[in-house]
């Protein structure tokens, strides 16, 4: 990547102190932006039309305005499924708001380039794998997170609709599950990685026999590292001005099973898994076509499953102390 395209460029970052935000970030720095605007959720609402018109006010303030100026917009409301079962209105109505009016008002505003992150969850329940993009629109969502995964795809076809309409370059990408250090390990609102390494530590140290794990192991899941997806956006941000959405995942497709006999190995815990045949599994396959991410901006992922898991379970062990505190 051209260290030059960022120099003069204003980049504003939704979620930017966020999971994958921190990692956007100072991938950003590493490239060389020096100016970077991240609004944080406490003090604008970005569901809301005015709060949004306040943040782009000061966002594009300081003599500069929205010539050069980018917006990549990773704000989300987002949980695993026990979440997503239990505030699907929420779900639904923060993302699909934040979605459409930051993109209408960067539209109004002139900002050169909105990169929207879709989300996994957007796909149809039965999509053949790998899911390819093609796809996307063959059938409805996983029905548990469905209200999120369609709010989130909502910013496919107006991304779409306003760059036929009004030439305004909004591209969209579609991120996999993602792990890695910083990860959200909230029982009540974390993915499977984080909750399982959280679990299975926590067994281990309290001498437990056997760990409850949802559902029966059967569904597939791929993941990408949080590194990795930060270097994708960050690429596509850069080279990537289409209007096709494209995926961003690893490639490596994993059953739950195998994850979670993969995370007890890694951890060292001694007692058994018990499958909670009675939760749901959620969607039974998942696993990206990534050729359209190389094919169109020259990326693929670079950190493998089990190296990005080891470093995941060593940030954890470094910092449970502390997320206990928050929890």
């Amino acid at each position: 990547m051209g260290k030059g395209y960022w120099q003069d460029k204003r980049v504003i970052v939704t979620g930017g102190t966020g999971f994958l935000g921190a990692f956007v970030i100072s991938k950003l720095r590493e490239q060389g932006a020096t100016d970077i605007f991240i609004p944080k959720s406490q003090e604008y609402d970005l569901t809301d039309h005015d709060a949004i018109t306040h943040m782009l006010d000061e966002a594009l303030s300081n003599g500069r305005g929205a010539e050069n100026s980018l917006i990549i917009h990773l704000a989300a409301n987002v949980g695993g499924i026990g979440a997503n079962r239990d505030h699907p209105a929420e779900f639904f109505y923060d993302n699909l708001m934040m979605g459409v009016e930051l993109m209408h008002q960067a539209w109004q505003r002139g900002i050169d380039k909105f990169v929207a992150i879709g989300t996994v969850c957007a796909y149809p329940k039965f999509t053949p794998v790998p899911f390819k993009e093609e796809d996307l629109w063959i059938g409805y969502p996983e029905e548990t997170n469905a209200p999120y995964g369609l709010a989130k795809k909502m910013m496919l076809v107006q991304a779409q609709a306003y760059r036929e309409q009004y030439g305004f370059n909004a591209i969209y990408l579609l991120p996999v599950n993602l792990y890695g250090p910083g990860d959200n390990f909230d029982l009540q609102t974390s993915h499977v990685i984080p909750a399982l390494i959280r679990k299975t530590i926590e067994s281990q140290d309290r001498g437990d026999n056997e760990l409850a794990v949802w559902g029966d192991g059967s569904p597939t899941r791929e993941f990408l590292y949080v590194e990795d997806a930060a270097d994708a956006i960050v690429t596509a941000a850069e080279k990537y001005n289409g209007s096709e959405p494209v995926n961003l995942g690893s490639g490596y497709e994993i059953s739950i099973k195998d994850l979670a006999e993969m995370i007890q190995r890694m951890t060292g815990f001694e007692g058994r898994l018990f499958w909670e045949t009675d939760k749901p599994n959620g969607q039974p396959r998942r696993g990206m076509d990534v050729s359209r991410a190389k094919k169109y901006f020259g990326w693929q992922a670079q950190v493998q499953f089990e190296e990005g898991l080891r470093r995941t379970i060593e940030w954890f062990k470094e910092n449970r102390e502390i997320i206990k505190s928050k929890v």
